[in-house]
């Protein structure tokens, strides 16, 4: 945790309130956003018990299991829930727009510039909390491999037809959840926790009920006692006022409400199996679909709370501008989402169940990057981050004192003009240290000379033009007010990877003929 983070919990403890930990927000929100609040069986961290799911904030669609042990129940959620999904992410791959971009030649090794198709917007799947985001990707994972009855007449247990390709792209989700600064799955509690600082621990935050609190407190309430409510104020039954759908239930919602509404919805199914004629039939019928209403109900209690959690976060988020860099960020998400849908029209395989070595190593090296283009980003965007950076003395502010044109000694003299600037903060600069600063969206760097008493001694090195005058703008001038760091403002390129078929056998050797992707092997995650 950054010192600026720890002073702004401390201050929330002593206010009573959530205090703000960014002046912008630094994550694109869709206009139109997938909610989707799971809920899960207590003790089996993939098995689904419900969900309310949509793009409509009054009207939720809810989806329940009955019976979370029966295999066709929990089909039928799978299917319903791809009922929902998917043709909210297919009503993004239509519409496109010409993008060009560089390619590598396969014949020549070259560069070239090829024009492509880019989806002008994609789908934005948000989830109550970190746990939501785990149980996208368990589920991605349990259903991709899955066989159909039209894929495989004689495979056992055959999955709905549309259950694989949510699976493939409930995958694509939890893949973009890994990479720093990516917007298409997104959960509630860190977006919320990264733009607010709360006077609890980072677990704490990680129930919406209490974030919310701690952030928009009741009125003549403190953030501290509306949390403590959120967190542990029950009802005369015993239930929680507050339910978490974390997406786990509550040990006593389990024990009083859920287990015997699953027991009675048993002997209703039982007692319709042995009906001997048809009156008798009707009556357990209907005492099926009674039992069935009240698990829907008491489902629906417990995750409606947090959907309306949700849709509160998010007008919260969106008092807060948009961050300029963030939709620099939002087109590396456009061109993920293009990219599986291509491969996904293409017939091309699931996403394989293990990566090879250099797909690994790409994939890590990609995610470093982006990492440190997103702290970079988030501080230029944000005067209140690049604050805690300039307590850490990675940046540091000041004021042009002077400014000398000087030139190098080449046989075509280029300007390297030398500028002082006083600051109050204390940069961890060494000799020959570069530093940046932003020019008309660009990074400008600067090499450290030493200090003098008038301050800290830079030479401008680039972004001056190629006359031998500088280009106006391009020097700063004495009384400019500016801000330099010391990190770069974009990733650096990671080290070159060699090709698949080149990778050691140390790394898994070269490899072999391809084959069909096979299901994952059962593991205890996987059991619904």
């Amino acid at each position: 945790m950054s010192l600026i983070a720890t002073l702004a919990r401390l201050q929330a403890v002593q206010s009573g309130r959530a205090q703000p930990m960014a002046t912008v927000r630094h994550r694109r929100l869709s206009e139109r956003p997938l909610v989707f609040v799971p809920l899960t069986t207590a003790g089996e961290a993939g098995a689904p018990l419900g969900a309310l799911v949509g793009t409509d904030r009054g009207r939720p669609r809810l989806l329940v299991v009955p019976q979370p042990r029966d295999r066709e129940l929990r089909f039928a959620f799978l299917a319903e829930l791809a009922e929902v999904v998917l043709p909210y992410v297919e009503s993004f791959a239509e519409e496109t727009q010409a993008e060009t971009r560089n390619e590598t030649d396969p014949e020549t090794g070259k560069k070239v510039k090829v024009e492509v198709e880019l989806c002008v917007d994609a789908p934005q799947l948000i989830v109550p909390s970190r746990a939501g985001v785990e149980f996208v990707r368990l589920l991605g994972r349990s259903m991709r491999f899955r066989r159909t009855a039209e894929q495989d007449p004689d495979t056992p247990y055959p999955a709905p037809p549309r259950v694989p390709l949510l699976g493939r792209w409930l995958t694509h989700f939890g893949e973009r959840a890994h990479v720093p600064g990516s917007a298409q799955l997104l959960a509630m509690t860190e977006l919320l926790g990264r733009h607010w600082a709360t006077g609890q621990s980072s677990l704490e935050d990680q129930h919406l009920g209490a974030l919310l609190s701690w952030i928009d407190p009741p009125v003549g309430t403190s953030g501290a006692e509306a949390a403590h409510q959120a967190e542990l104020g029950r009802d005369k039954e015993g239930q929680l006022l507050c339910p978490p759908a974390g997406p786990a239930t509550d040990p006593a919602f389990d024990n009083r409400l859920l287990a015997p509404a699953i027991e009675r919805f048993d002997r209703a199914r039982t007692a319709l199996q042995a009906a001997e004629d048809g009156l008798d039939a009707d009556d357990r019928l209907g005492e099926l679909a009674a039992a069935q209403r009240e698990i829907a109900a008491l489902i629906e209690s417990r995750t409606r709370p947090t959907w309306d959690a949700v849709w509160r976060g998010l007008d919260l988020l969106r008092t807060l501008p948009e961050a300029p860099r963030s939709a620099e960020r939002w087109t590396r998400d456009l061109w993920s989402y293009t990219g599986h849908r291509d491969r996904v029209l293409a017939g091309e395989p699931p996403q394989p169940r293990r990566d090879d070595a250099v797909t690994a190593a790409r994939k890590l090296q990609r995610r470093e990057e982006a990492q440190a283009r997103l702290e970079a980003q988030e501080a230029l965007d944000d005067p209140l981050v690049m604050a805690g950076r300039r307590l850490t003395g990675e940046a540091f502010v000041g004021e042009v004192t002077e400014a000398v044109m000087t030139y190098t000694e080449d046989k075509r003299p280029r300007p390297r003009p030398l500028i002082t600037v006083w600051t109050e903060d204390q940069p961890h600069l060494g000799a020959g240290a570069k530093v940046y600063r932003s020019l008309q969206g660009k990074p400008q760097s600067a090499e450290f000379i030493g200090y003098e008493e008038g301050g800290v001694v830079l030479r401008i090195l680039d972004k001056m033009g190629r006359g031998k005058e500088p280009d106006e703008g391009s020097v700063p001038t004495k009384g400019d007010r500016l801000c330099w760091t010391l990190f770069e403002h974009d990733a650096r390129g990671g080290a070159k990877l060699p090709d698949a078929e080149q990778t050691p056998w140390t790394h898994g050797g070269p490899p072999g003929e391809p084959t069909a992707e096979q299901p994952d092997p059962l593991t205890p995650e996987d059991v619904l």
